[in-house]
């Protein structure tokens, strides 16, 4: 079993901006030493959701303060980046990390992020699906070119080229969309799971596109796809419990408030006038505890993974910093989960 970190880098009311990513970066530097394989972060636009705007910038600064630890985007938004850009920037974050990085591709789930960008929601699907197609043919072809409904590539060279041959591991979320499944399955790349499906279904889409990509002939195995989930250790379950119910509730809260926006966002307004006006609730806390995120005790935590396990998932991500989590408890969580959790899975 391999273990992975991923975090949307959350930025709540009261905290600094530089210090989040200051923390955000003592937890994948400590990650490597604890034997992480890698870290993975999220890619969100003028939100306090996540301080991921500018995702490749922050991985290449962990990059020069890491060595083996791999550093992914979980995920980049093809749509709101031009496409031959995307390439130079992940090729050169690839260069930059000595061959470190993983691609992981997405289309997000926020209008107002693609309304900001001025880009119509109706063409988000063939934009991500050429934009992809541009990124993978430019890491690995010559004089490359391409014609598409939206985008033109003209006989074009990368540079640089990315280290990793023939290109950095690519994996592709999906969810309910069917032309994305089509898509992803056809591709051969590996599926990734993110946080925001309930665990059975999320097992349920692995077994899916597994299945799908073999009906294309591709090979997709369930061992590839990493597999996120929020994540809190503690020694007991009722102090894992505690110590994760306001920072899980406030990135539930998050999501829902976003969504509410068309354009604009919430950033210089507070969470506490929008949870007394609001007329409908986020899933609570216990829904998620019992069927999404996986929090408990060392016993409880290595029961909930070997039955990924038993679907054949070997690829595990944990998302310890979530809402505003304070950072010690962030990271002794982490050392927990490395004495207590890990060894379970050698």
């Amino acid at each position: 079993m391999d273990f992975a970190l991923f975090s949307h880098v959350p930025w709540p009311e009261g905290t600094d901006p530089k210090q989040v990513i200051d923390n955000i970066t003592e937890e994948f530097v400590l990650g490597e030493e604890l034997g992480f394989k890698s870290a993975w972060m999220a890619e969100h636009h003028f939100t306090r959701y996540g301080l991921g705007s500018a995702s490749l910038v922050v991985a290449s600064n962990i990059a020069a303060k890491t060595t083996t630890l791999r550093l992914g985007t979980a995920v980049l938004i093809p749509p709101l980046h031009l496409p031959t850009k995307l390439a130079e920037e992940t090729a050169t974050l690839d260069l930059l990390s000595g061959g470190r990085f993983d691609a992981g591709f997405g289309r997000g789930a926020a209008g107002s992020e693609y309304n900001i960008a001025n880009i119509p929601g109706d063409e988000s699907q063939t934009r991500f699906q050429e934009a992809i197609t541009i990124v993978e043919g430019l890491w690995t072809t010559r004089n490359y070119s391409f014609k598409g409904q939206h985008y033109q590539v003209h006989n074009a060279n990368l540079v640089p080229p990315p280290v990793q041959k023939p290109h950095p591991p690519m994996y592709i979320a999906a969810t309910r969309t069917k032309a994305t499944q089509e898509f992803v399955a056809g591709t051969g790349h590996p599926l990734i799971i993110g946080v925001v499906l309930d665990t059975v279904d999320a097992v349920a889409l692995c077994h899916t596109m597994v299945d799908l990509a073999k009906e294309k002939g591709k090979s997709m195995s369930m061992g590839q796809i990493p597999f996120f989930r929020y994540f809190y250790v503690a020694e007991t379950e009722e102090q894992a419990k505690a110590d994760s119910k306001a920072a899980l509730e406030w990135n539930l809260d998050m999501i829902q408030w976003r969504r509410t926006f068309e354009f604009g966002s919430e950033v210089w307004e507070k969470m506490e006038d929008f949870r007394k006006t609001r007329t409908e609730l986020p899933p609570s806390y216990e829904y998620l505890y019992e069927n999404r995120a996986f929090i408990g005790s060392p016993d409880q935590i290595i029961a909930k993974i070997k039955q990924l396990q038993d679907h054949g998932i070997e690829y595990f991500g944990c998302n310890f910093s979530f809402g505003g989590m304070p950072q010690g408890k962030v990271t002794e969580s982490m050392r927990l989960f490395a004495k207590e959790v890990m060894p379970a899975f050698k």
